[in-house]
């Protein structure tokens, strides 16, 4: 494998799709958004995207049978018969520079392909925050922002860098007329962050009126405030377990004169 490629391995027929793209990145945030979506639309996977430039593994199931690294596009029929949605997400984003320009150029060309006028990425936004994560927003027209920030997004401060795939598709998507815009969650970034890709699908759902049912995500947060309390009793443990350490060290010590 030379370059990054995408197999259709089932046709579909778009009309003025939306494509949804998240992938692995700060706290998981367009990861589990996706892995959300996906599943609360029942969406149809018709394609995957392989690159030379994911990391050099493969993946092993339970049978041992193995796959390389991949992204997967998903379709959802819109039985109102406008604003299909294309969902896309993956196991990795790109290791080199040359291969996130490649791959993201490689998703804005087969979007065009698929009718798809309308761009979403989504990301994560280092912030340590309480209560309710914000959603950050940048776009490549005020019309789209004006519709995100209408949803509950917050512009996002001049100059802030949008790193990798969820950035460079916005930049790409310009030179093929496609309305693009990038949401990023707030997220402490260090831990699988739902309720963070919560308040983002929140903002996709108010922006395309798409009915998402919410209550499949606020059981990933309760799961996920637990592990985070497990966390801080084990952190606390060790902390104690440290300072008496120490102290039995101090004990021993002797002074040569």
């Amino acid at each position: 494998m030379k370059s990054t490629y995408v197999k259709e391995f089932s046709e579909i027929q778009a009309n003025n799709s939306i494509l949804i793209e998240g992938l692995p990145g700060l706290g998981l945030v367009g990861k589990i958004a996706l892995r959300y979506l996906i599943k609360q639309f029942k969406a149809k996977k018709f394609a995957y995207l392989y690159s030379p430039h994911f990391p050099y593994f493969v993946l092993v199931n339970s049978k041992g049978n193995i796959r390389l690294l991949r992204g997967a596009f998903y379709f959802v029929k819109n039985p109102e018969g406008s604003n299909d949605l294309i969902l896309f997400t993956g196991d990795s984003q790109s290791q080199t520079i040359e291969g996130q320009y490649e791959i993201s150029e490689k998703m804005v060309s087969f979007a065009k392909k698929h009718d798809v006028g309308t761009i979403v990425t989504i990301g994560g936004y280092r912030m340590e925050t309480e209560g309710k994560p914000k959603v950050i927003v940048a776009g490549t027209n005020q019309q789209i922002l004006d519709k995100a920030l209408s949803a509950g997004a917050t512009v996002s401060e001049t100059g802030s860098p949008i790193v990798g795939t969820a950035g460079l598709i916005l930049g790409l998507a310009r030179f093929k007329k496609i309305d693009a815009a990038c949401l990023l969650g707030e997220t402490r970034g260090y831990l699988p962050d739902p309720l963070s890709a919560r308040s983002v699908i929140e903002v996709i759902n108010n922006m395309f009126n798409l009915n998402i049912d919410l209550a499949g995500i606020d059981k990933e947060i309760e799961e996920a405030d637990k592990m985070v309390v497990r966390l801080q009793k084990i952190e606390e443990k060790l902390a104690v377990q440290a300072e008496e350490t120490k102290k039995e060290e101090d004990k021993k010590t002797t002074y040569i004169s």
